[in-house]
């Protein structure tokens, strides 16, 4: 990256300005965060999805509404919203056939990995879906 001549002195001052305050805090992502619930691991930065330690090939559709359904867990999106965020187009309401078909094909690599997962991709008729996570019971 190349700076201008007037925005290389700026950038001096700033970093000079740091140095000076050793106490102050440098904010940084970890290198390999990963969204982790029971029997479910997301890395966002590598694509990658892993039920119960087993690697699952997603689709980039897939990839995107399983990321959506778990940062969102607990919260029913409507297919309203899980349209406009994973495929980037305004809803005319007749998605949400398209919707379900990715779902079903999201759950069934899902669950064929993980048959007892502890977790699941609910619908709600007429409205969308939600990511649940169910406790753990000892019996």
């Amino acid at each position: 990256m190349e700076f201008a001549d007037n925005e290389n002195s700026t950038f001096d001052e700033v970093m000079e300005l740091l140095k000076k305050h050793p106490n102050f805090q440098k904010c940084e992502m970890e290198k390999d965060s990963k969204l982790s619930f029971p029997g479910i691991e997301i890395h966002p930065e590598r694509r990658k999805v892993y039920c119960n330690n087993k690697e699952i090939h997603l689709t980039a559709k897939e990839y995107r509404l399983l990321w959506l359904l778990v940062v969102n867990k607990g919260q029913v999106l409507t297919y309203q919203q899980i349209y406009e965020k994973v495929w980037g187009n305004i809803s005319s309401g007749g998605e949400s056939t398209a919707i379900g078909y990715h779902i079903c094909n999201l759950r069934d690599k899902l669950y064929d990995a993980s048959p007892d997962a502890p977790f699941e991709i609910r619908c709600v008729r007429e409205v969308g879906y939600c990511f649940e996570v169910h406790s753990m019971q000892s019996t």
